[in-house]
């Protein structure tokens, strides 16, 4: 309980890097995930380098300007917003690229089976990202969880240069917290377990 309380979802980080090895534990955290029939349907890109981590951000940052506009947002709102999600990007010195991989999924003739396959998959690639966070924490490292590219996965795969049987789910921010984030408050159990039956 003390790591799972302890994680926070950081957005600035210091500069210096994690070490290879720390990432390498930090996706072998994420493989132990529970997945339908055990096929792992998820594939993970990690994007170190800052020429691509800035490639990222910017073919983001354009769809991400053009959909707030259709939103209505102002030009000064959408700045802003603009800045701290090309920041938080830039200024990890490791991004990890969570991807939904369903070609090895079980087929069903009827789109209501072949959907709750697919939710199942969704559900164990989240199973995989909170393993990877938790193992983050525990080695000194925090991050975060932008789940951006649900968004515009086509716009991330072409900047990063992935195959179509990758669907981008989300860009996680790993490395030592710059300063300690603000805490979000939790609802109390009361409030969350519906019945005990």
């Amino acid at each position: 309980m003390e790591i799972v309380r302890g994680r926070r979802s950081v957005r600035a980080f210091r500069s210096d890097p994690p070490a290879r090895e720390q990432i390498e534990t930090i996706l072998e955290a994420a493989r132990w995930a529970p997945s339908p029939h055990g096929r792992q349907p998820w594939r993970f890109v990690v994007v170190q380098s800052a020429t691509m981590r800035l490639r990222l951000s910017e073919a983001m940052g354009a769809e991400w300007r053009r959909q707030l506009a259709l939103d209505g947002q102002a030009e000064a709102t959408i700045e802003v917003r603009f800045r701290k999600s090309h920041e938080r990007i830039t200024g990890a010195p490791c991004v990890i690229v969570p991807c939904l991989y369903l070609e090895d999924l079980d087929s069903y003739p009827d789109d209501e089976r072949q959907q709750a396959e697919t939710i199942m998959a969704i559900q164990s690639l989240g199973c995989a990202v909170q393993n990877m966070l938790l193992a983050a924490y525990a080695l000194g490292l925090d991050g975060g969880w932008m789940c951006a590219p649900l968004f515009c996965q086509a716009t991330v795969r072409a900047a990063l240069d992935l195959p179509p049987t990758l669907q981008p789910h989300a860009l996680i921010p790993i490395g030592y917290a710059a300063q300690d984030p603000r805490r979000r408050l939790r609802r109390p159990l009361d409030e969350l377990v519906t019945a005990w039956l």
